[in-house]
């Protein structure tokens, strides 16, 4: 048996620079001396067939160059078309020369390809040994299957064989195939490949030679879907409709207001929606997310810019959004160049579980992302569940291996909660006191005549009131409220439920007395005569009084704890001041909480016992000589719940707990200007923050600790200062900060440790604005964009119109 060859066996590969591109295509070129006695197949180890072809993107460096086997032009890709098209262009017509060329044709009559006509037909005549056809490239790269003319396909797919037609003069089939017309199937090809080979008719290079004036209308066109698309992220809006069609009586916020920025500007109108081509209108779903993306890029560009290589903190929760989808709000906690404390909301991700393991990797995904180093972390703030600040396998304990300076701080504010309802409920008679409140709540707001009800008697009492002249009017004065419920999740939500009913009371009672009388049921009159027994009681009024006060002294805490600018040590001498205004409240305020309860009785008529009288406890009216009335409220109420409130904060807030806090404390400049402790400062250096600092660093920060002693805290501009990131702001105002910039560097770093998770509180706050009920389906990108628009507006507003329309151009080549 003969040996057989393939055709790549005849010819090798050589690769060239074309001169419109640098791009290397292959060129098949005849050996110098090639074995001629062997038969030739074309190669199969290339071959692609129609059924699996081009169901993914085709590799233009591997595409079929031999005309016999490669597939038909409408089996490529829309998109990749052209591209294909000019690579065969520049890789020209496959001509092959042969020594011989097979016979055909009847045996009388023998005929054959002729290699010359390689020569006369040198643009498009294309030859196949296998098929042992003629082609032609040009009309096989631009007729499309639909073509419906007589012999479309010979050239193109099926292949011409019939020789005996070339030489035959005016009737020569290859000149027949060119034709005469200028404008036939051949030479419309020929002048296809033409303009598809010249730069200058590249559709890249069309859309730039574009005339200024369409420039200046398509950026004016996205110049306004910006602006509309930044007015409705800012305000937390809808983008779509629910019928976006010209018909359509309501078409979405963001096409109706495009109709009204339309409505008032005659140069946007004759532009946009109707006016505008059908390629660029830029009002598209697509365009708008799009848009939204590169609001929410420069956002958190500006972030990481603001961030730069300073130690930042990293603020985590988690919550449920309206889909029931787990959502993890990360916060940046940092200190900018200014010396101010920064909290930015930098993401939301989706996590599938909340394991401390998931966390941590998707955390550090979006750090790595943002080239955010995690060695830079300097504090984790987190609320006290286990996964969250587990000491082995909790998300805090995996950063605090990767970086051991990541302290972890438990939300200050989720403490004073803590301690707050925890002390409530130790106490057996306050417990019962706020059970009681909700009932009464309950029974007096629940249905929208109650309410009604409750606002009227209100405007009555009111209006009785400033008629006696014992209530004064102005602006703003006197409004109608309502009573407020109580909830152990919501920060200060207690305290503001006392004041509306203390504020309400008379109201409330009013209403009670009408549902005892009016009531249409047996359960709605039995509920309010329950209620009323309560309110009315003496025991019930003077609780109402003191957990006044205590939640009084805790609010300002609450509200101090959740200031984005707060510092730790700041928050620590507010904790301690709450507890010395609750001490004091316990060692003083007695008889004025005892005297303002029994006012508050005699006005709304309320039976108050006789205090000297003895004290009769349980069912069996069992009588303890020694306990009086007075004795009861001053000792088993009022002195046992301050002492389990004081023994709750203790607990949580104990000022030895953290020995990182209690050495950090010598930075305050309240305490410094009392006693400057220079050893706690370098043992704080030392022990905590050993990578930030360098061994000849830590010798240097004492004797800069000891020039700052004489220079800084003598010195007048520093006299007035309240916390320590006053000071971090003042070193850095007088530039001292250069000065003593260990100092600067050690304060920075205990200011970024965390205080609450207040931030990441307000942005699931945030979440439920944007997705709502009827908004349940937002995707989680689409959602973590608007909401980093939302929040950090304050960043978003000052980018220019131009800078985001330059971002919007370069994520893919448009108009």
């Amino acid at each position: 048996m003969s040996k057989l060859r393939t055709i790549d066996s005849f010819f090798k590969r050589k690769e060239v620079d074309t001169p419109e591109n640098s791009s290397k295509i292959p060129r098949i070129e005849l050996e110098e001396n090639p074995d001629l006695n062997s038969p030739i197949v074309e190669s199969e180890d290339i071959h692609f067939t129609s059924s699996t072809l081009y169901s993914k993107e085709i590799d233009i460096f591997s595409l079929q160059r031999y005309p016999g086997l490669r597939p038909p032009m409408w089996d490529y890709p829309v998109n990749q078309r052209d591209e294909i098209r000019r690579a065969y262009l520049k890789m020209g017509p496959y001509q092959i020369h042969l020594s011989k060329y097979p016979f055909s044709g009847s045996k009388k009559h023998p005929r054959r390809f002729q290699a010359s006509w390689f020569v006369q037909f040198a643009s498009w005549l294309e030859y196949s040994p296998s098929k042992d056809a003629a082609y032609c490239l040009p009309c096989y790269l631009f007729t499309m299957k639909a073509s419906q003319r007589s012999g479309w396909d010979v050239f193109t797919a099926i292949g011409f064989r019939n020789w005996k037609k070339i030489n035959d003069g005016k009737h020569c089939a290859f000149f027949n195939h060119i034709g005469e017309d200028p404008c036939s199937c051949h030479n419309n090809a020929v002048k296809a490949g033409e303009d598809l080979l010249k730069q200058s008719q590249h559709i890249d290079k069309v859309m730039n030679t574009q005339s200024s004036e369409q420039i200046l209308n398509n950026r004016l066109r996205v110049k306004a879907s910006t602006d509309i698309v930044r007015w409705l992220a800012f305000q937390g809006c809808a983008f779509r409709g629910h019928d976006e069609t010209p018909d359509s009586k309501n078409r979405g916020n963001f096409l109706e207001m495009l109709k009204l920025l339309a409505s008032y500007n005659d140069k946007v109108g004759k532009l946009v929606l109707e006016n505008a081509p059908k390629s660029s209108k830029y009002t598209s779903p697509k365009i708008q997310k799009e848009i939204l993306e590169v609001l929410a890029k420069k956002v958190r560009n500006k972030i990481r810019e603001d961030v730069g290589n300073s130690k930042f903190c990293i603020i985590v929760d988690e919550a449920r959004d309206e889909s029931k989808r787990e959502q993890m709000a990360i916060i940046l906690r940092f200190v900018d160049d200014d010396g101010f404390i920064q909290e930015r909301f930098f993401d939301l991700v989706h996590v599938k579980d909340t394991s401390a393991l998931t966390l941590k990797n998707e955390i550090s995904v979006v750090l790595s992302h943002h080239c955010l180093d995690i060695q830079n972390i300097r504090g984790q703030g987190y609320d006290g569940a286990s996964n969250m600040c587990g000491e082995w396998k909790g998300l805090q304990s995996l950063f605090l291996k990767d970086c051991p300076s990541a302290y972890y701080i438990h939300c200050f504010a989720h403490r004073l909660q803590l301690a707050l309802v925890a002390a409530s409920r130790e106490v057996v008679f306050v417990h019962e006191f706020f059970s009681n409140l909700n009932f009464i709540i309950n029974v007096v707001v629940v249905s929208c005549k109650r309410h009604d009800d409750l606002q009227a008697a209100q405007a009555t009492q009111i209006a009785h009131i400033i008629a006696i002249d014992e209530l004064e009017s102005g602006k703003g004065a006197n409004q109608i409220g309502t009573v407020k419920r109580a909830c152990d999740s919501r920060w200060g939500s207690h305290f503001y439920s006392i004041c509306s009913l203390l504020q309400m009371f008379g109201a409330t009672c009013s209403v009670l007395e009408n549902i005892i009388k009016e009531g249409s049921t047996y359960s709605q009159r039995g509920d309010a005569n329950a209620a009323y027994k309560m309110i009315t009681s003496f025991q019930f009024i003077f609780i109402l009084h003191l957990m006044k006060e205590i939640r009084g002294i805790t609010d300002v805490l609450t509200q101090v704890l959740q200031q984005k600018s707060q510092d730790i040590l700041n928050a620590m001498n507010m904790v301690s001041t709450t507890k010395g205004l609750i001490q004091k409240l316990r060692n003083e305020g007695w008889e004025n909480l005892l005297e303002n309860a029994v006012s508050f009785s005699k006005k709304f008529d309320i039976d108050i016992p006789e205090l000297s009288s003895r004290y009769v406890q349980g069912r069996g009216r069992h009588q303890r000589d020694h306990i009086t009335i007075e004795h009861h409220y001053h000792f088993e109420i009022f002195n046992a719940t301050i002492d389990f409130q004081m023994q709750e904060l203790d607990s949580r807030f104990g000022e030895g707990a953290t020995k990182l806090l209690a050495l950090s404390s010598a930075l305050d400049p309240k305490n410094a200007y009392r006693s400057f402790n220079i050893d706690d400062i370098c043992c704080l250096a030392e022990k905590y923050y050993p990578l930030d600092f360098s061994e000849n660093e830590k010798i240097n920060l004492r004797f800069q600790l000891k020039h700052f002693e004489v220079d800084v805290l003598t010195n007048p501009k520093f006299q007035s200062l309240s916390s320590i990131a006053d000071l971090c702001r003042r070193l850095v105002e007088t530039e001292k900060s250069k000065t003593y910039h260990l100092i600067d560097r050690l304060i920075r770093l205990v200011l970024t440790l965390p205080v609450s998770t207040a931030t990441s509180e307000r942005a699931f706050s945030a979440m439920k604005i944007v997705k709502t009920r009827l908004r349940n389906k937002i995707e989680d990108e689409f959602l973590a964009n608007n909401l980093v628009v939302y929040i950090e507006r304050e960043i978003a507003k000052n980018f220019d119109l131009d800078s985001i329309l330059d971002d919007f151009v370069s994520l893919k080549e448009r108009k």
